[in-house]
């Protein structure tokens, strides 16, 4: 592998994150009992997967058979043997019941800042809907009585004609925590079974600060930005930028009350906005409004390259799991670019 290779420079940040991360591994591993796989190569094996959009565990088992790169970076010498693919599963299970996927992006951002490539005054919060890993055929009455069984197990025929689904009387028996939502009103047909996910991003780079996912209900995206903006940093007054269905007087309200000026874009489409002439006449306010478009490159990454669109993990703190390892995942590729040396002509 040649010397200007980019993941070089990004392993050699995820070795700093790994060595800071040694300590709460101990923690989690027992000293006697069946060797496991370690997770500072469960964890590699998991960014190449996010990096290279390697579709299944499956796939990535025998990319890093056959390939001299993904064995460097996780670890293993060209004779090694691979893991199995279900050995390397509920090993990673493991740590998806941790809070490893937080620290690691935390120990991120923190490189980042040592780097000074955030910035700890100005932000920005959005959120998505992620399709979740079940079908429409699993979102079915709560009191529903038990049926016999399907003429085909694996495809069941399901008939919902005339009747009306929410999710007040309705859950999905695949994955009970997706709720049916859809990106905007007047959009039925589109509603899918779905979580929100949520960023908080800095607006000097675009890098994600933090993360979450929640269910996808209508006011998720401004009630997950508050508990965001709750653990920023500092007692500095700070500012958030966010699209129109932020401007609302409780978020405007609640922000201030936690000592950040909101940046909103305005919503005039019939009602009023809360945010007014003092907040969008300051210079700040059109800035904030320039870099918000930012957010949108880290979402697109997250549904593209790291396969976010269709969800592979059920419930909530799963899919939190993965979401956030995939922001971290972004910061690195992201921090990589950003610390490059920049080409010179001649």
């Amino acid at each position: 592998m040649r010397k200007d290779h980019p993941v070089r420079a990004i392993r050699a940040m995820v070795d700093e994150v790994l060595k800071q991360l040694s300590p709460r591994f101990d923690t989690m591993y027992a000293k006697v009992g069946r060797p496991s796989i370690p997770p500072e190569p469960l964890l590699r094996a998991q960014l190449l997967q996010l990096l290279y959009s390697v579709r299944s565990e499956r796939l990535l088992m025998e990319e890093i058979d056959y390939n001299l790169l993904f064995r460097w970076f996780v670890g293993l010498n060209a004779d090694d043997e691979v893991w199995d693919a279900t050995v390397f599963t509920k090993n990673r299970d493991r740590l998806l019941e941790a809070d490893v996927a937080k620290e690691f992006l935390a120990q991120v951002v923190a490189q980042a800042r040592t780097k000074g490539l955030t910035s700890d005054e100005h932000f920005t919060v959005d959120g998505t809907l992620l399709e979740a890993w079940a079908g429409l055929k699993s979102f079915q009455s709560k009191d529903k009585k038990p049926l016999p069984p399907p003429e085909d197990p694996g495809n069941p025929t399901v008939d919902f004609h005339g009747e009306k689904r929410t999710n007040q009387t309705h859950e999905s028996k695949t994955d009970p925590d997706a709720l049916l939502a859809r990106k905007s009103k007047g959009k039925e047909k589109e509603a899918k079974l779905s979580y929100n996910g949520n960023l908080l991003v800095e607006n000097r780079n675009g890098l994600i600060v933090q993360s979450t996912v929640w269910e996808a209900t209508g006011t998720a995206e401004r009630l997950a930005a508050l508990a965001m903006l709750e653990q920023v940093p500092g007692i500095g007054r700070v500012t958030v930028a966010g699209d129109k269905g932020f401007d609302t007087a409780e978020f405007v309200r609640e922000c201030r009350n936690l000592r950040v000026t909101p940046h909103v874009a305005q919503n005039l489409a019939g009602h009023r906005s809360a945010i007014d002439g003092r907040t969008t006449r300051q210079p700040g306010y059109a800035i904030s409004q320039k870099k918000r478009k930012r957010i949108e490159e880290c979402f697109g990454w997250l549904k593209t390259v790291a396969l976010l669109r269709k969800l592979r993990h059920r419930g909530t703190l799963k899919v939190d799991w993965i979401f956030t390892f995939a922001c971290a995942a972004y910061n690195l590729v992201r921090m990589r670019n950003l610390l490059a040396a920049p080409v010179t002509a001649g």
